[in-house]
């Protein structure tokens, strides 16, 4: 039966062939974090609100004026768990103003005053929040050794072991679930109602025996090393068709409507007079 000293000694041993292996393995590694987890959440919880709104189809509802109701989502995505609320910028206003542009590019007309609309759109919001985790492989910090060594008196506290890590991964994802339906102002009868729409973000950070983060995820739109983007997402959007996209119109990309105010030809008498100093235009 092994003495108290012995198992002691052994202990020792041991602690002391870990911190050298531990000290051989770390002068063969990096070093990388990042500290942006307020500015990921946020894209998170915007990239998801878009992806839920993108999915609303509101061509049915077209040429109709419209009175949005949210009375429903006022209160969403009003505090983010750990994130103070002044950082916060992704609130039911966000959610609002995304889908009044979905309405508009459907050729819905917003009206401000209820008694003014045909029909009334009233919308909520089931989820939106973030969530995440994070996994390690390799031996986790520890402070055994340094427990024991102060029971045990007139011998040196060892210091608590280091998490020793070969691979590490954080996943942080977001997920948004909104509805609309519209009835009649007057009547009340139901005229219309999108369906539940959700969807969801992610972003990934990996280190591998401390080099840096590798970071990948829908927030992202391709790979990125350190903040670094080095490979561009292999799904394009600009390959998607206008049929496929649920309002014909591309939520989130630049579009140019058609309308009379943008189509008007300016009046000669408006445009801009030009100096004497400018050689290269024609004076009128």
């Amino acid at each position: 039966m092994l003495s108290l000293k012995n198992l002691f000694d052994s202990n020792i041993r041991y602690s002391f062939a870990l911190a050298a292996c531990a000290c051989s393995v770390a002068s063969l590694m990096g070093c990388g974090a990042t500290k942006s987890f307020t500015a990921t959440e946020q894209l998170l919880m915007s990239d998801a609100v878009d992806s839920t709104i993108t999915k609303m189809d509101f061509r049915p509802l077209s040429g109709q004026k419209i009175f949005l109701d949210t009375t429903y989502v006022a209160a969403a995505g009003k505090v983010i768990p750990g994130v103070p609320m002044p950082a916060n910028l992704v609130t039911s206003d966000y959610i609002i103003s995304a889908l009044r542009q979905q309405l508009t590019a459907a050729g819905c007309m917003l009206v401000d005053n209820r008694e003014a609309a045909d029909l009334v759109c009233e919308a909520r919001c089931g989820a939106l929040g973030t969530d995440g985790h994070s996994v390690t492989y390799g031996l986790p910090a520890n402070n055994f050794l340094s427990t024991a060594t102060a029971v045990l008196p007139g011998t040196p506290v060892l210091p608590a072991i280091p998490e020793i890590s070969v691979a590490k991964r954080e996943m942080k994802s977001a997920a948004a679930k909104i509805a609309v339906f519209a009835y009649d102002r007057e009547t009340r009868e139901p005229v219309w109602q999108s369906g539940i729409a959700q969807a969801g973000s992610s972003a990934r950070d990996t280190w591998v025996l401390g080099v840096g983060p590798l970071q990948q995820g829908s927030i992202y739109g391709g790979s990125r090393f350190a903040g670094k983007k080095f490979r561009p997402s292999s799904m394009s959007t600009d390959q998607s068709s206008t049929s496929q996209l649920a309002n014909g119109i591309d939520y989130r990309r630049r579009f140019l409507f058609a309308n009379q105010i943008l189509s008007k030809e300016k009046d000669p008498a408006e445009a801009p007079l030009v100096t004497e100093r400018d050689s290269s235009t024609t004076k009128r």
